[in-house]
């Protein structure tokens, strides 16, 4: 059974690279091509917007934020 978490675990993890790759692919794209990819939408506007909800939050925000940074980081190991 721990054999299968573990499994699981690193789909994830190569998941989250993956996505961690093409974030800043897509807004190098969006800033080249304009904000109509066909296959990423807006994402600077939606990181715009994730920043933007983040800091109206205040300390709940930051918190937030250091929990999604620590599961980022845990995730990559």
């Amino acid at each position: 059974m721990p054999d299968m978490f573990d499994k699981v675990r690193g789909w994830v993890a190569q998941l989250v690279g993956v996505v961690l790759v093409l974030i800043p692919l897509a807004v190098a794209a969006q800033i080249l091509v304009g904000p109509n990819l066909p296959w990423f939408g807006s994402v600077v506007d939606n990181l715009m917007s994730l920043i933007d909800q983040l800091g109206n939050a205040g300390l709940v925000g930051l918190i937030a934020l250091g929990i999604i940074l620590y599961l980022f980081r845990g995730m990559s190991r």
